[in-house]
């Protein structure tokens, strides 16, 4: 088959660019069609791949402020026809899942998640410390994008979820069914220590939305001892939150974060993620998990056996939990045990067979779930 990928935007390193990679290992010869391209904010593996990027590559400031164009991106994905594959699989988190494909070409979306500004926008704006006036005067446009999003995702002939908590918003927001299989997390990494530390960890971008600020004032009140991994914009208001019993590594490399995760008496993770590969990371290090109970958290801490929800975004919710924690009552075998379910083996073999599948049913003549937008 000759595939090819498409990603919203290379310009940063997350769970998202960690995708795109494994699809890349496993199919080595599929270009990556995307927006913007910057060798020196991703991977050095990225270099080794056939990359093509938009228009939008050449706009002023698009690389480090692409945040700027985003009512762009629907020209940018829009614009981009994709001939001559058998197989385009859009790892998407906004709008590269509206490519053109012909119609003998199968087109999958893995979904990390429908467009979060784009349809939960109070909340992730509520984040982003937008003033309420330029919020109020964003309405129309987001209101004209979802209608978009909607319309165009009907160019995909089959979605996969990441969670069962995106299948849900795929379900509600473009009327769709889709397969859910869980991104690559390499579980081998990891080794257990032969004791905890006394500290909670986090590791994690700093950015508002990841609610990092839970895990500080928390332990800023209970006086526990908090190590936050990550950098980010959200870095400087974290500071001025926390008291003398949190410390604020910065970005560390692979080895160090391993470390961590496996003398820590937790993992805090207290935002809501659309899958979260660091509670499996610390699961598959040996240690617990403290997660607030939504999203992908859902699907990867066992409550009782691997780790503990918080029910409320809240500090005095996680505070509670935090105040009466004890990390011994949890197995490391039973933690390396649940991790392994979402090991990179089991995503290369499930997505493997899935397209597989797809795309029998696809050259059977199967047709579309809805009818593809031509607009």
């Amino acid at each position: 088959m000759k595939i090819g990928l498409v990603h919203d935007w290379l310009n940063q390193m997350g769970g998202a660019e960690n995708v795109l990679l494994q699809l890349s290992a496993m199919y080595p010869d599929a270009p990556v069609h995307t927006s913007i391209y910057s060798p020196e904010l991703v991977d050095a593996r990225f270099g080794e791949l056939d990359i093509r990027t938009s228009f939008m590559q050449r706009l002023p400031g698009a690389i480090r402020r692409h945040r700027w164009y985003l009512p762009v991106y629907p020209l940018v994905f829009n614009s981009i026809r994709l001939g001559g594959y058998d197989v385009v699989i859009s790892n998407a988190s906004a709008f590269c899942k509206s490519v053109r494909t012909p119609p003998e070409t199968l087109h999958i979306c893995y979904c990390l998640t429908p467009t979060r500004f784009v349809w939960s926008p109070d909340e992730y704006l509520a984040r982003e410390d937008v003033p309420p006036v330029l919020r109020g005067a964003m309405r129309p446009m987001l209101a004209l994008m979802r209608a978009w999003d909607r319309r165009t995702s009907r160019r995909v002939d089959r979605f996969v979820a990441i969670s069962r908590a995106v299948a849900n918003r795929i379900k509600i927001y473009y009327r769709r069914d889709s397969e859910v299989i869980y991104p690559p997390v390499v579980t081998s990494a990891f080794t257990p220590a032969d004791a905890a530390e006394d500290y909670f960890l986090v590791v994690s971008r700093l950015a508002p939305y990841k609610r990092i600020d839970l895990a500080v004032r928390a332990c800023t009140e209970l006086g526990l001892p908090l190590k936050v991994i990550g950098a980010g914009r959200d870095r400087q208001a974290l500071e001025a939150l926390a008291g003398p019993s949190v410390e604020f590594l910065g970005r560390q490399d692979d080895d160090v974060v391993r470390r961590h995760f496996a003398r820590c008496r937790a993992l805090i993770f207290p935002g809501e993620e659309d899958f979260g590969i660091t509670p499996v990371e610390a699961q598959a290090a040996g240690r617990p998990v403290i997660a607030f109970a939504g999203g992908g958290a859902l699907d990867t801490v066992i409550p009782g056996e691997t780790g503990e929800f918080f029910t409320e975004p809240t500090v005095d919710s996680l505070a509670r939990l935090l105040r009466d924690f004890d990390d011994s009552r949890y197995a490391a075998n039973r933690m390396i045990q649940n991790a392994r379910r979402f090991d990179e083996t089991v995503f290369v073999r499930e997505m493997k067979g899935f397209v597989e599948t797809a795309r029998a049913a696809h050259l059977a003549g199967i047709a579309r779930p809805e009818a593809p937008d031509a607009g």
